[in-house]
Parts: C-alpha cells; structure tokens; sequence
C-alpha cells in the first residue's frame, strides 16, 4: 500500500480553507490534520453548520481529514497534570467534545501534546502528574470510544516542556489509561531528543505506534533540515505502520508554500527509492 502523506491544516497560516485545501491536494498530499483553533479557538463554539462545512471543504478538494493535533492550543482554564480535579473534569469533558469535533469532520485520531496545559506544576512529581494525566484521560475514553476516534499521547522533546519526554514514557501513560483508544502518538523532532535513534524508538514502540509526525529539529518540514528520513520511513514499511505519516511544522519563515510543497517533494523522493 503507498504511504499516505497528509499536512497540518495550520501550515497554510492565514490561507482561507478552500484555497489551502486546494494547494495540499496539488502538491500531493491526500491527507489533512486540523487545528481546532484555526476553526475557533473554543470548540464548543463550532456550529454543526460550521463543521459541515469543512468537512465538504476537505471532500471537494480530494482531501481526507484524517483528525486534529494543537487540542489544547488557544484555550484556557484546562489543565491534564493538576492536582484540582474540578479542572481535569472540566479538561475532559473539553477532550470529549473534541472527540465529537473530530467525528464530524470525519476524522479517526486526536494528537495530544499541549505542552502548556501538562507541564508540571509546582508540588506536582513526574509519577504524579501521569497518575493525574491518566484519570483526566480515561474521564475522556467512553465519549472517544463512542466516536470511533483514538487520542493519540504524544511525548514532546525537552525544550517543550518537563512532562511525558519519552517514547517510553508516552507508552507508560496508554498503560494507565487501559484503552484501545488511548495510543501512542511518534514527532520526528521530538525522537530526535532522545538517546536511541528515531528507527530505534519506531521498532520498540510499533504495536502502540496509531499516528506519526514528520518534521525537522530545526523546526521546518522533513527535507528541511539535517535529519535524514530515508531509514524513518524505511522503518515504518517494516514495521507495517499502515496510519498517515503528516508534515508539521512550526518555523514559517520559508514561506507557506515552500514550506508545503518542498516537504511532500522530499518525502515522495524518498517513498519512490523504498519502494513505499
């Protein structure tokens, strides 16, 4: 089966969808990743009309919404590591509702990382604060579960944050949760981090792997950079990782278009010479 290749809907920057849409469906990619903030930055307050609408977007432009990331971003009064369980109810019925979101776009998967709404407080243990991230989290299961849509933990790189650094750590916490719809979600930029090589972590955690970032440390789009992917995405043929593998980025300065177009241009370069 070809790799399925997909963007994050935030790289078009201030694009409107139609046309952004349009672009990622010409440069090649088949896939989209939302940004709940690019539609509003409180999900409660996207109309059904509203999700409809983008949904039908993505469908007339070829384009499949594969699901969101940034969940927390552009929010406030949420919190999955804090000790106060008023705001972990309050963050988990916030994850549910994205749950319902990502349903009606006709999405399948939820990247968890916002590093600003789990970084540890004050007081708080690591061992703590993933024994109060799991509780906020299987609050959140029974509403996943009923939308068919799978959270996906992903462990962010340490000049992101002080909580859930590892791969490792990433699969401890899907422990916790005891859920099919708690897994584990792979960034290039954060394994990067890590001592053991990014094909490394890819084999050790491939039963727990249900979504993958491509990206650069330095910030661009896969290509961009030093990193070479080839033996990435070689190792994600061999270990049958069947999901999308999706551009992110978070330096802009090349330029929308440079950003989107030169990213899937590496990536295919590379699926052609392995054969995926």
């Amino acid at each position: 089966m070809a790799m399925k290749f997909a963007v994050c809907n935030e790289t078009f920057q201030d694009w409107p969808f139609d046309k952004a849409f349009a672009r990622a469906a010409e440069l090649g990619y088949t896939g989209l990743e939302i940004a709940p903030f690019t539609l509003h930055t409180n999900a409660y307050e996207i109309s059904a009309a509203d999700r409809a609408r983008v949904r039908e977007q993505a469908k007339d432009a070829g384009l499949e919404i594969i699901g969101l990331h940034w969940l927390l971003a552009k929010t406030s009064g949420y919190y999955l590591t804090t000790p106060d369980e008023a705001v972990r109810a309050k963050t988990a019925e916030y994850l549910a509702e994205l749950a319902r979101l990502c349903r009606d776009l006709g999405g399948h998967v939820m990247v968890l990382g916002s590093p600003v709404q789990r970084n540890l407080l004050p007081g708080v243990s690591h061992d703590q604060a993933m024994e109060l991230a799991a509780d906020c989290l299987r609050r959140a299961i029974p509403t996943l579960a009923d939308c068919a849509v799978t959270l996906a933990v992903e462990p962010l790189g340490p000049k992101d944050g002080n909580f859930l650094l590892t791969a490792a750590q990433g699969v401890q916490l899907c422990e916790m949760v005891g859920s099919p719809n708690c897994r584990l979600h792979l960034d290039c930029k954060a394994m990067a981090s890590e001592a053991k090589s990014i094909p490394e972590l890819l084999r050790e955690n491939a039963p727990w792997l249900a979504h993958f970032h491509a990206n650069d440390p330095n910030m661009r789009g896969p290509g961009m950079g030093e990193l070479d992917f080839t033996p990435i995405l070689q190792t994600l043929v061999d270990i049958g990782y069947d999901g999308w593998v999706s551009v992110e980025v978070f330096d802009y300065s090349p330029g929308v278009d440079a950003l989107a177009r030169e990213s899937i241009e590496y990536l295919q370069r590379i699926a052609a010479k392995i054969g995926a």
